[in-house]
C-alpha cells in the first residue's frame, strides 16, 4: 500500500473521529440542557407538589420571571401614602400573592433555578444558623463585581479566615476609637446645612457623603477624593446589578462582549485599580504595619508567606469592595429613613431631642462612646426604622445536602428564600400594629419585641451575622445626636413616597427635609 493511500485512510479516519467527538459532545450538550431546561424543573415541580408545597405555574426557560416582573412593573406604578409603611405591597408584591394562594411555604422558579420561600422565623433562623446543611448561593457576576468574593460569599475554612482577619477591627475598644472620627464628620455635615435652611434638603445625599467620609477614615484610613472613586465604580455596580437581579442565568453568556458585559468589566477594572492604590499607599506607608483599622487589620491578617512578608491582594481587595459598599449604603439608608420617619412623627423627634441634649450635653459638646451608649430612645427607633425600612428585603441560602426543612424535603442545590420583610412586617408575630411606626415595642430589648424572639433579623442571625451591625448603630446614634442638637426638621410637601427595591431599599425619589435651627 503507497504512502499516499496509508495516508489518506489516516487522514479518513481522523475526520471520522472528528465527527463523532463532536457528536458525542453535540448530544452531551443538549442532554445537558434538557435535564436543565425541561426534566429538572418538571421533576422539582412534581416532588414538592407531592408533599404539598405548591407554586406559581412556571413558563418554559424563564419559571416565574416574567410574572414577577408584571406585578413589579404595576405595584411601582403608583406612590404609597406617605404616612404608608405597607412596603411589601411595592416591593415584594409577587411573595404576598403567593403566600396567600399557596401557604407559608411554596415553589417557584427563577429561570431553571428551584426557590423554595417559607415564612415561618423558626425556620428562618434553623436555615441561618445552620451553615453546614445551608451555604450561600453562587452569586451574579454583577454582584461579584460589585461586593467581591471575600467574606460575604466565603465558605468554611475560607469563611473563618476572613472572619477572624475582619473581626479584630470591630472589638468594643476599636468602636470607642472610631466613635471621635464619626462625630467629626457628622459636625462638618451640619454646618454646610447651616446655608442651606431656605430651601429643602436632599438627606438621602446628603448621608451617602456622611457615611462615605466615615468608612473612609475609620476603616481605610484614606480620603474623601479616593473613597468617591470607589462609590461612584459601585453605585454604577449596583445599578447593572439591580437591571439584570431577574435575567436568565445563560451559561457562557457572562463572557461575551456585550455593552452589558463590557461596562462591568470596565467598571470593574476601575474599582480594583482604585482599592490597589489604597492598599498600595497603605504599604508603603508603614512595611511593619501597626494600623488598628480596618484595612489595618487586613494586610496583617492575609500575610501568606513565612516571616509575614507575602500579602494576599486579592483577598484584601475582595473584603474591601464588601465593606465599602455595606459601610456606607446601609447606614446612609437608615439615617434617610430614621429622618424620615422622625419628620412625620414629630412626638418622637423632640423625645429625641431632649434625650440628645440630657446625655450629650449642649450642640457643642460632641458624642462620645459613653454618651451615645446612654441613648436608649435613640436606639428604639433606630431597631423600629430597620423593621419597616430594613435596606435588605431577603436573603438567600441554597441547601449544600439533601436536607428536611420542618416536614419538607429540600434537595440539594434548591435555593431557600427568607423575605426578611415580611417577617419584620407579619402581624402575628408583631401584632396588630405591626405596620405602624412604634418604637415602644423595642423597650424591653429585641428578644422580647415580637412573638418569636428571633423575628429581627435586619443584620441576619446566626454564625454569619453581620459583623457591622454595632458599627453601624453607633454611627447613626452619632449622626442623629448630632442632627437633633441643631434643628428640628419637616418633611417637605413636594416629598413623594416611593420605596424602591435596588438591591437595598432606597427612597426612589429621595427624601427632601425641610431644616430649622434651634
Amino acid at each position: 500500500m503507497s504512502f499516499q493511500t496509508l495516508l489518506a485512510v489516516d487522514v479518513h479516519y481522523l475526520a471520522f473521529f472528528i465527527a463523532q467527538l463532536f457528536l458525542l459532545i453535540t448530544l452531551s450538550m443538549l442532554w445537558r440542557y434538557f435535564l436543565l431546561i425541561i426534566w429538572t424543573p418538571f421533576h422539582l415541580t412534581n416532588f414538592f407538589r407531592k408533599q404539598g408545597v405548591k407554586g406559581p405555574a412556571n413558563t418554559l426557560l424563564y419559571g416565574s420571571i416574567r410574572e414577577i416582573q408584571t406585578m413589579k412593573k404595576i405595584s411601582n406604578e403608583d406612590l404609597m401614602d406617605v404616612d404608608s409603611h405597607d412596603t411589601p405591597q411595592r416591593i415584594l408584591p409577587h411573595l404576598l400573592k403567593w403566600f396567600s394562594q399557596y401557604g407559608d411555604t411554596f415553589f417557584f422558579l427563577i429561570g431553571t433555578k428551584p426557590y423554595v420561600c417559607i415564612k415561618n422565623a423558626e425556620y428562618i433562623k434553623n436555615v441561618l444558623s445552620n451553615t453546614y446543611h445551608y451555604t450561600k448561593p453562587t452569586p451574579s457576576p454583577y454582584l461579584l463585581s460589585l461586593l467581591g468574593n471575600g467574606i460575604l460569599f466565603a465558605e468554611k475554612a475560607q469563611w473563618a479566615h476572613h472572619r477572624k482577619v475582619v473581626t479584630q477591627a470591630f472589638t468594643t475598644d476599636n468602636l470607642k476609637l472610631m466613635t471621635k472620627k464619626m462625630s467629626e464628620c457628622a459636625l462638618t455635615m451640619v454646618r454646610t446645612w447651616q446655608d442651606k435652611l431656605q430651601e429643602p434638603i436632599e438627606i438621602n445625599e446628603e448621608f451617602k457623603k456622611l457615611t462615605t467620609n466615615i468608612i473612609n477614615y475609620t476603616a481605610f484610613g484614606t480620603n474623601y477624593v479616593q473613597g468617591k472613586q470607589v462609590f461612584d465604580a459601585q453605585r454604577e455596580l449596583q445599578l447593572l446589578a439591580s437591571e439584570n437581579i431577574l435575567s436568565l442565568d445563560i451559561p457562557g453568556y457572562t463572557y461575551l462582549p456585550t455593552k452589558t458585559n463590557l461596562k462591568r468589566w470596565a467598571l470593574e477594572r476601575t474599582l480594583h485599580k482604585t482599592l490597589m492604590l489604597i492598599i498600595q499607599a497603605r504599604l508603603k506607608r508603614s512595611s511593619n504595619n501597626t494600623d488598628n483599622d480596618l484595612l489595618g487589620f487586613m494586610i496583617d491578617g492575609y500575610r501568606t508567606a513565612p516571616h509575614g512578608k507575602s500579602i494576599d491582594i486579592d483577598k484584601i481587595i475582595a473584603d474591601c469592595k464588601t465593606f465599602f459598599f455595606a459601610g456606607h449604603e446601609t447606614t446612609a439608608l437608615l439615617l434617610t429613613w430614621t429622618m424620615f420617619l422622625l419628620a412625620r412623627n414629630q412626638d418622637w423627634q423632640q423625645n429625641l431631642r431632649e434625650e440628645a441634649f440630657r446625655e450629650c450635653g449642649d450642640a457643642n459638646v460632641p458624642p462620645n462612646a459613653i454618651t451615645i451608649h446612654k441613648l436608649k430612645m435613640m436606639k428604639m427607633v433606630l431597631l423600629e426604622t430597620l423593621r419597616l425600612y430594613g435596606p435588605i428585603n431577603a436573603l438567600v441560602r441554597k441547601a449544600s445536602t439533601n436536607t428536611m426543612l420542618g416536614d419538607v424535603s429540600i434537595p440539594k442545590d434548591t435555593i431557600i428564600l427568607l423575605p426578611l420583610l415580611l417577617i419584620h412586617k407579619d402581624r402575628q408575630i408583631w401584632g396588630a400594629d405591626a405596620d405602624h411606626f412604634n418604637p415602644l415595642r423595642f423597650q424591653n430589648g429585641v428578644s422580647k419585641a415580637a412573638q418569636h424572639p428571633s423575628a429581627f433579623m435586619p443584620f441576619s442571625v446566626g454564625p454569619r451575622v453581620c459583623l457591622g451591625e454595632k458599627f453601624a448603630i453607633m454611627e447613626a446614634k452619632v449622626a442623629m445626636a448630632t442632627i437633633l442638637r441643631r434643628f428640628s426638621f419637616s418633611l417637605s410637601p413636594h416629598y413623594k413616597h416611593a420605596p424602591y427595591e435596588y438591591i437595598t431599599l432606597k427612597p426612589e425619589h429621595g427624601v427632601p427635609i425641610l431644616l430649622k435651627s434651634l
